[in-house]
């Protein structure tokens, strides 16, 4: 590996958004490369992730993300290379994985590090299929939503990092899955993995009657990854016993006016549904041995995966907003080293 850059260039909150972020609510700053103290290592990031979650961290009031201030990094998983040590048990050249900052260099002590350990994938798998999002998919799946042979599963933004996981794992387990996404390359990629019909809900005028046609029978599972009117749609239509996983609301993360509830609690008294939230952090102490069997899934073709990657730091907002307008199919990231592949 390189020496180090004498500068580092970081992306700050410049402002709260209101709605979508825009341009003005991101600084690219060049800051002086930061010294690792002691019991810290200085990182080079190679890849970096951009989540939804993101979104509510920008904003002022209570979430389960701590916001970020204004004039602060912005934060988020990271797979990078060690470039010195001080005091931790990583040397130079290894892989690590953590929550550091948008940017070329980071320092973090060695508890917030973990070795990366892909086995022959790429390193950016640590960030999606192996990391947070496939271990989301793999505790909401297994855990919460405990699809059964039988079962109708529907899993909205079912083409993303979460939701395409999710799929797989639900089919593994004997379920028919169904699929939401918004568009037919999407869908084609759905059915590419498994899933046994799937739902453009931008092509659709009538989200019940997409519905009816894909789960006839009715939905046993719902892993919810978008609220709105999407799932205002599949509530109407779940079965006695349902269970829904509530993994995210990306169609509500830039809304202003948060919709007035409970519209569709009703519905769950015929059905004796379980709706249940969680966050994959509850599950920290079995994160080692879920990322095992994950990559063995995947090593053993079981499980599909897909990368968007947006090259350059400085592109990092963009590929973010472009969560919200699905632009992505499977885990977007950033590959913020020219010089690795």
């Amino acid at each position: 590996m390189s020496d180090p850059a004498d500068h580092n260039r970081v992306w700050t909150l410049a402002r709260r958004p209101s709605g979508t972020p825009t341009d003005d609510c991101f600084a690219f700053e060049s800051r002086p490369l930061p010294e690792p103290g002691s019991g810290e290592a200085l990182v080079r990031t190679l890849f970096l992730s951009v989540d939804p979650y993101m979104r509510g961290r920008m904003r002022a009031g209570e979430s389960y993300a701590e916001p970020w201030d204004v004039g602060a990094p912005l934060e988020g998983g990271v797979v990078g290379e060690v470039v010195t040590s001080n005091g931790t048990p990583f040397d130079r050249g290894d892989l690590v994985v953590g929550n550091l900052r948008w940017a070329d260099y980071a320092t973090a002590p060695a508890h917030a590090l973990t070795p990366v350990d892909v086995g022959d994938l790429p390193a950016s798998t640590a960030l999606g299929v192996l990391g947070m999002p496939g271990r989301t998919a793999y505790f909401g799946t297994r855990e919460v939503a405990e699809p059964r042979p039988g079962d109708t599963v529907v899993v909205s933004a079912a083409a993303g990092a979460v939701g395409s996981v999710v799929g797989q794992l639900a089919s593994m387990a004997g379920a028919r899955v169904v699929g939401t996404a918004g568009s037919e390359r999407k869908l084609e990629w759905l059915h590419e993995i498994g899933f046994d019909a799937a739902v453009n809900y931008r092509a659709a005028d009538d989200y019940d009657a997409a519905l009816a046609e894909a789960a006839p029978n009715g939905v046993d599972v719902y892993f919810d990854n978008v609220g709105g009117p999407l799932t205002d749609a599949v509530f109407d239509r779940l079965n006695v016993d349902a269970r829904v996983a509530v993994c995210g609301q990306i169609a509500l993360y830039n809304a202003e006016e948060r919709p007035v509830g409970p519209r569709k609690l009703g519905s769950l008294i015929a059905s004796r549904a379980r709706v249940e939230g969680f966050l994959v952090s509850d599950f920290a102490p079995r994160f080692e041995a879920a990322t095992a069997d994950l990559r063995r899934w995947v090593e053993a073709g079981e499980i599909d995966y897909r990368e968007t990657v947006t090259d350059g730091l400085e592109n990092a907002p963009d590929a973010f907003r472009g969560l919200f307008e699905g632009e992505n199919v499977g885990k977007q990231v950033v590959r913020v080293a020219d010089d690795y592949s």
